[in-house]
């Protein structure tokens, strides 16, 4: 959803908590700080079963599924596959993300 004015799109404590979000990780270290460490509390916080964090730098995907009260973190590369608990019977590979960026 984005809101009006705002130059990104957010999610909002009103909103019901999305089943799975999908993190881009900006270029910068204060970026990269917020996406892997700070957005793991807040999506906590808002109950957030699954989210991926994929990182062009690295070109991995980190899938964090929430297991008995944490996150559980699958790091991703090449052409491991991810699957997804949120949406099933779906299945991407890692390299097909980052081909379609070139």
């Amino acid at each position: 959803m984005a809101l009006i004015g705002s130059p990104r799109n957010l999610i909002t404590r009103d909103m019901p908590p999305p089943a799975l979000v999908v993190e881009v990780v900006s270029p910068g270290t204060e970026n990269r700080s917020r996406d892997y460490r700070y957005k793991r509390t807040e999506y906590a916080a808002r109950g957030i079963a699954e989210y991926w964090i994929i990182d062009p730098e690295l070109k991995q995907i980190t899938v964090c599924k929430w297991v008995e009260g944490q996150y559980e973190d699958t790091v991703l590369k090449g052409t491991a596959t991810i699957a997804s608990d949120v949406v099933p019977d779906w299945e991407l590979i890692v390299e097909q993300v980052f081909a379609v960026a070139n």
